[in-house]
């Protein structure tokens, strides 16, 4: 058949078009198409949901030609020149930070009902305005920002763009004041690099405390100076008997500051009075027989204890709480005190009577592991809860009656939040002790409503631990945080209200690319449509 020439350029046209729809990723069963860098991001595809959104009018373009317009307060200049260092790589704009004019992407502090870390974006064609009444809420508007904004920008050479903010207001502000993720570097060892490098991820998901398992059987992770030995020998080793290491009291506060530059509170952890081989097998006068322990590489828990009758064991405990403190400008100090099988229940009760008190006296207020609710919490306490579904009515019954008599509480429930819990039987790290936690298991609970008899008002947050006994890299610390920490932190700081997983996990495919171009590792959810490339 003679082709008819009047439709051949038609038909080649449309061809073409389906071909470049294909190759988009339009067409791919299951995943998300990839978004056009043309495309604006709606105001609602952030991750944590925020509290209000209104999308009105057009977009606002960043050009060669945008200014970052700052207060004139030192925090705010800063946190425009933390924005800046993010825009510029990948725009190539100067984009200059000035305290005059209008226009542009202006930071500004003024009295509101934004909260203590609560934020207002507007956005329109002439500007973007982030407003709030702290620091802390202005840098939480700025990851807001960050991800109105295509992934590309946060690559660190120039991409083609374009660069829009899509039109609207967003008014937000946390649910919940706490909203952690903790770090364990006893098991395996972090450096102080990946450590602040996990850091600006959490961040990123407006986390505000990082929770720092400092102590553990394995090893020991802070300088004392007082009792020098527990770190450069208790800390000498770790899980697998490799090398270990610990912290300076330097490193430490340089940890501390970079935190800080970010909003994040360190909670520092000496887990107390079990978990303890590491210091027992640094100083033989802290076991009840005079005779150290050898250094301890293995993953069993609970067969360690403190020697709760002698009296050296409350100058060790006063010693290290009270050079912690010094170095923590941070409210909470984390004593541990789960899984103490070798103390007898007697003894740690005693020991907690002694130790909460050492805690005040330094000007912190305790944080525990839930096990501090067998003993009695002291006011204002925190028990940081870790239980599962199947964990007894009693233990459950326990801590929610702690809650009652005024004990905070914050829920890191094991089968939901423990990072270091494999997806599936096929995940290559982690452990499964509490069962395979997959992406919408983890996100897909209510903490307001979780623990029966507790009063939703104890809830102070939630955190996410990972626990390390299979990490010893950034890229494996970040496979089993990601996805999962998005959650947790949607889970902290969003309206119960906006709890969907249908519309979250679309929200969270695309975050994708975005960890792409941080050069973040992830895990791939069967369970999330991601973007097809």
């Amino acid at each position: 058949m003679r082709p008819n020439h009047s439709t051949t350029p038609r038909l080649t046209r449309i061809l073409g078009s389906l071909l470049l729809l294909a190759a988009a990723g339009v067409f791919t069963v299951g995943a998300a198409p990839v978004p056009s860098a043309a495309a604006t991001t709606p105001l609602d595809r952030v991750v944590p949901a925020p509290a209000s959104v209104r999308p009105a009018g057009s977009p606002y373009r960043i050009t060669r030609a945008t200014r970052l317009v700052v207060d004139g307060s030192a925090e705010v200049r800063r946190i425009g020149a933390y924005l800046a260092g993010i825009l510029r790589p990948s725009t190539g704009y100067p984009l200059p930070l000035t305290e005059q004019g209008g226009g542009g992407i202006r930071l500004h502090l003024t009295d509101g009902p934004f909260g203590a870390e609560g934020y207002r974006l507007g956005s329109g064609p002439h500007g973007v305005s982030l407003t709030a009444s702290t620091p802390a809420g202005l840098f939480h508007g700025v990851q807001t920002l960050r991800q109105l904004l295509p992934a590309s920008i946060e690559k660190k050479t120039v991409q083609p763009g374009p660069w829009r903010i899509a039109g609207g207001t967003i008014e937000d502000r946390p649910r919940y004041g706490y909203r952690g993720a903790m770090l364990d570097v006893s098991r395996h060892f972090f450096t102080v690099a990946q450590v602040k490098r996990y850091i600006d991820q959490m961040a990123l998901y407006k986390i505000n405390t990082l929770h720092l398992h400092l102590s553990d059987d394995q090893g020991w992770r802070i300088a004392v100076d007082s009792w020098p030995r527990l770190a450069t020998y208790g800390g000498s080793t770790q899980v697998g008997g490799g090398h270990g290491g610990y912290f300076t009291k330097a490193d430490y506060q340089e940890i501390v500051r970079y935190a800080g530059s970010r909003y994040l509170e360190v909670v520092p952890e000496i887990d107390l009075p079990g978990h303890t081989n590491a210091a027992l097998a640094s100083y033989a006068d802290l076991n009840c027989d005079g005779v150290a322990p050898p250094l301890y590489t293995g993953t069993k828990v609970g067969f360690s204890s403190l020697c709760v009758p002698k009296e050296v064991t409350y100058t060790f405990v006063d010693d290290v709480i009270r050079e912690l403190a010094a170095l923590t400008p941070g409210r909470y100090l984390h004593i541990g005190g789960d899984e103490a099988h070798s103390t007898s229940h007697a003894d740690y009760v005693k020991f907690m009577d002694r130790v909460q008190p050492i805690v005040a006296k330094y000007g912190k207020t305790v944080v525990g592991w839930h096990q501090l609710t067998g003993a009695t919490p002291a006011q204002g306490a925190l028990a940081q809860y870790w239980g599962v579904d199947g964990t007894s009515a009693a233990e459950k019954a326990q801590v929610a009656k702690a809650a009652q008599n005024g004990t905070g509480l914050i829920l890191s429930p094991a089968d939901r939040l423990y990072l270091d819990m494999k997806y599936t039987r096929n995940t290559r790290l982690g452990t499964k002790w509490a069962g395979y936690v997959e992406v919408k298991r983890s996100y897909d609970w209510n903490p307001g409503a979780y623990l029966p008899g507790a009063p939703a008002s104890a809830v102070k947050g939630v955190e996410a631990p990972l626990w390390s006994e299979t990490l010893t890299k950034s890229a494996d610390i970040e496979y089993m945080a990601f996805p999962r920490l998005a959650g947790a932190a949607e889970l902290g700081w969003s309206p119960a209200a906006t709890h969907d997983w249908a519309r979250y996990r679309v929200r969270l495919a695309a975050q994708g690319p975005r960890w792409k171009a941080l050069g973040i590792t992830y895990y791939r959810s069967p369970q999330v449509p991601w973007p097809a490339s």
